[in-house]
């Protein structure tokens, strides 16, 4: 008496049938990730393809934080401060350019808030402490970002209000960073 073995096959054929699905998934995907990078190569295999694309993004990553810090530079110079690197943190230089580290902006959109922060690697504060006072006055930190340019670092800091109808005191919120940094 033999017992039919049918039922043992079927689950065996569903984890194949489950397996080649999820390969034939894979293959899509790096298909997809392989076309999004520039001058890539068909017959590479797909390790080389996946270290390609690792390669790719971390090649953005740095040419996105150099535009960043390209944009921070140009809205300061449009604003009149000047961000050459041939600047020393020297109070007289400062003084010439008419400011004394450390430099607080604070800009309202609409439900936005955009912080702007320049202080030198010798005057600095914590970064939390900023994000803290923001998320006391009732906004929510969305990005925060920093660059070092010579002995100035410049902290960029985009918040949205929490609560529309309550919205956030900016003059409140200048005065506490003010302190904070002072």
């Amino acid at each position: 008496m033999k017992k039919s073995t049918s039922s043992n096959q079927s689950p065996k054929v569903e984890r194949r049938t489950m397996e080649k699905n999820r390969r034939i998934h894979m293959n899509i995907l790096c298909s997809k990730l392989a076309s999004l990078i520039p001058q890539h190569d068909v017959t590479t295999s797909k390790q080389d393809q996946l270290d390609q694309a690792a390669s790719y993004i971390k090649q953005l990553k740095e040419r996105i934080d150099g535009l960043k810090l390209r944009k921070d530079q140009a809205v300061l110079k449009s604003e009149g401060i000047d961000t050459s690197s041939s600047l020393t943190s020297s109070i007289d230089q400062e003084a010439k350019l008419g400011f004394v580290l450390p430099v607080l902006q604070l800009r309202e959109y609409g439900l936005g808030l955009e912080v702007i922060l320049i202080s030198g690697r010798r005057k600095n504060f914590m970064l939390y402490e900023v994000i803290n006072i923001l998320e006391e006055e009732g906004a929510e930190v969305v990005s925060a970002s920093f660059s070092v340019v010579g002995d100035k670092i410049f902290h960029t800091l985009h918040a949205q209000v929490r609560l529309c109808r309550i919205g956030v005191e900016t003059t409140r919120v200048y005065v506490r960073l003010k302190e904070l940094i002072h």
